[in-house]
């Protein structure tokens, strides 16, 4: 392998030689991952897949996402790289869940059909818990951008990683500002019924718990619900300070156009990653609630990421006015798995999954690496609101 592969892709990890690998019995260049693998002068192409929805409701969130890898490969095949001698011609192999738990597992299952080298996604925990499953028994290694749910890594799998903190530190972090800094002891909660909703309010009434905050209601919807009004008058008979809602921006939007409406404009409005987008002021149609939004996002602010800058602005020359919230995470999670095959010289998992457990990437989001359970070593936050009518970082005091 050149050294001008070595600096492209691995900083941090020893490259061993081909020889080296081969003598592990494992299969340098299989069928089974890359096409064209019987003749030498053809390039060696390696599938990465993306699932996520791309299709329903929250599809911005998911073609955003899908973006993050396309630029990744595209940046990928700029950098003329190697594989066992052979060049490397990568591709997307793109996929829709719609939202699903149902289709994630078909698609997860068709992903798994077709061999592909590894997969980033999905977008959601209700589609990415079950197509893990699918995942980890076909032997793929796969990595959220997105999905923040716990239970992702909880549950034990070695090929599934996760490139953005989970719902238990952005819980945390947010509580912790409403309580110390804008007086909340009283709150109302909305739960969407999704895993991730289930999810996140489980995490939150622990939180809640723990700091001697009231839960004084929980209100039930769907993610497919638009009318909100009956659920939230019962809330305002409790006179919370606010309104934890956990689910996606999709409804959060809705809702705060109806909390205007009645009267309900004071409230606070808390929630997570997946209400946090920038398309948020335009779902509400800039109802005066939204003033009221205080979420919180994984990761570093885009202007706070080490990268995020530079990238943001060729993301948006590559993706006109296509940019939500995951794609650097994508990005990221695509590179993290191309450095790991660069690493082991091969696209066979059994050969490169332990590089990607001994991670150790800068990304345009920051440092990647990885613990024992898949999870990011040092997980950041950001806490965001509304108040100009844009999302903007909030500056916390004392952090």
């Amino acid at each position: 392998m050149s050294m001008t592969v070595r600096a492209a892709l691995s900083r941090c990890i020893h490259i061993p030689s081909v020889l080296a690998l081969a003598a592990t019995g494992l299969p340098l260049m299989p069928m089974a991952y890359a096409a064209g693998a019987a003749d030498a002068n053809k390039p060696l192409v390696v599938r990465i897949a993306h699932g996520g929805p791309v299709s329903g409701p929250i599809a911005a969130l998911g073609k955003d996402e899908e973006n993050g890898v396309r630029m990744a490969i595209e940046d990928l095949n700029a950098r003329k790289l190697q594989l066992g001698g052979r060049n490397v011609q990568w591709k997307l192999e793109a996929g829709d869940d719609a939202g699903d738990p149902g289709q994630a597992t078909s698609l997860a299952r068709m992903f798994c059909d077709k061999k592909v080298a590894a997969v980033v996604g999905h977008l959601q925990s209700g589609t990415t818990l079950p197509a893990a499953k699918i995942y980890n028994e076909c032997g793929i290694p796969n990595i959220t951008p997105a999905a923040t749910n716990p239970a992702i890594t909880d549950v034990g799998y070695d090929d599934t990683f996760r490139v953005i903190a989970s719902d238990r530190a952005m819980v945390d972090a947010l509580l912790d500002y409403a309580v110390k800094h804008q007086g909340v002891k009283r709150v109302a909660i909305i739960d969407d019924r999704t895993a991730y909703g289930q999810g996140i309010v489980k995490l939150f009434e622990t939180a809640a718990a723990e700091r001697d905050v009231q839960i004084v209601d929980k209100q039930y919807t769907s993610d497919k619900a638009t009318q909100f009004s009956s659920i939230l008058t019962a809330i305002k008979r409790h006179k919370p300070d606010a309104i934890f809602f956990a689910g996606l921006d999709a409804q959060a939007g809705p809702i705060l156009r109806q909390m205007s409406q009645l009267a309900m404009n004071q409230v606070k409005f808390l929630g997570g990653d997946a209400q946090c987008s920038e398309r948020l002021p335009v779902m509400a149609d800039k109802a005066p609630a939204l003033k009221s939004v205080v979420c919180v996002m994984s990761g570093n602010s885009l202007a706070g990421m080490p990268g995020g800058p530079a990238w943001k602005q060729k993301y948006d020359q590559r993706f006109p006015g296509q940019y939500q919230v995951y794609s650097p995470y994508a990005y990221d999670a695509t590179m993290v798995l191309a450095h790991a095959m660069i690493s082991a010289d091969s696209v066979h998992p059994e050969a490169y999954l332990p590089r990607l457990r001994q991670t150790h990437y800068e990304g345009v989001t920051g440092t990647i690496a990885f613990d024992s359970q898949g999870e990011l070593e040092n997980p950041r936050v950001t806490l965001y609101g509304y108040a100009s009518g844009e999302r903007k970082e909030l500056v916390v005091p004392g952090r």
